[in-house]
């Protein structure tokens, strides 16, 4: 058998998988990781000097130094970059022109009056609505593009909703409530169950989701309502005032609680609010006025 060391192409292979973070290069790393299975799998088992890497793949080996680099120094790329967003109902010019973008791991909160086209705004940022122009991209993905049952699919996997009502289902237990999203995936009831559980003690719900939503206080409805967002484990996170019907204790305890889910699991949240202490404790407020997002 050959020695195994840092020469061997397999070992090759996952280090520099492990050390890439950008999507375009991974092909480079796992070529070389096939390569090497398949060159140790039908050497010669005798030899103790690992086969060659070829030319062409050479050159990936300069590249994780560069690529440490990049993720040390550089800016993480834009999980969603909206630009030039235009929004019309009827003669009303809603947005004009809105340009945003947000980071993954991010928490961003929107503020301005009523009427400044904050909530428009979210919901074409979340796909429940459309720009009569503009580009919105998720990770490169043109989402304007998407319709149908492909822009239904990406919206219930990739992107969870915290509204001001909580929105539960009356007639189903909070743990039913929580794995709809699951089951409008056509994820496995053992599956979902587990992940409910996990999301229920971290939002400290666990002894309430045997019981209906009549049931439960007004914090744990919208706490159910959390884990019913986060139960795919989406990217993004778009909560439309999720503490305006909620006590001073309860609103202070939910924006904690948003801080913890991204340290916990790395979303990126857009929160509108009218709450100053929660639009303060945001890595980066927006404020709109007249359908913009102010300099």
């Amino acid at each position: 058998m050959p020695e195994v060391n840092v020469k061997c192409p397999i070992i090759q292979g996952l280090c520099l998988a492990f050390w890439a973070n950008r999507k375009t290069l991974f092909v480079f790393y796992y070529l070389i990781l096939i390569y090497g299975v398949i060159n140790q799998r039908y050497s010669k088992m005798h030899t103790d000097k690992p086969p060659p890497l070829p030319a062409f793949l050479k050159i990936s080996l300069i590249l994780p130094p560069f690529q440490f680099l990049n993720f040390v120094y550089l800016p993480r790329l834009s999980m969603l970059i909206a630009q030039s967003i235009q929004k019309y109902y009827g003669d009303l010019h809603v947005l004009k022109g809105v340009n945003v973008s947000i980071q993954k791991g991010e928490i961003v909160s929107i503020v301005g009056a009523s009427g400044a086209g904050k909530s428009t705004l979210l919901h074409i940022l979340g796909t429940l609505d459309k720009a009569d122009s503009g580009t919105l991209e998720v990770e490169g993905l043109d989402i304007l593009k998407l319709t149908g049952d492909r822009l239904a699919t990406f919206r219930n996997d990739r992107i969870g909703f915290i509204f001001q009502f909580h929105n539960l289902l009356p007639e189903f237990t909070a743990e039913e409530n929580i794995w709809i999203p699951g089951l409008m995936g056509k994820k496995p009831e053992n599956v979902l169950k587990k992940r409910t559980q996990d999301l229920a003690k971290l939002l400290g719900i666990q002894s309430r989701l045997s019981h209906k939503p009549a049931a439960l206080s007004g914090g744990e409805q919208q706490r159910v309502a959390v884990a019913r967002a986060l139960v795919n484990n989406p990217d993004m996170i778009f909560a439309d005032e999720p503490s305006g019907n909620l006590d001073t204790q309860n609103a202070q305890s939910l924006h904690e609680l948003f801080f913890k889910l991204r340290d916990e699991f790395g979303q990126s949240f857009v929160i509108v609010t009218h709450n100053q202490s929660l639009a303060g404790m945001s890595d980066r407020m927006l404020t709109m006025e007249d359908g913009k997002i102010l300099a």
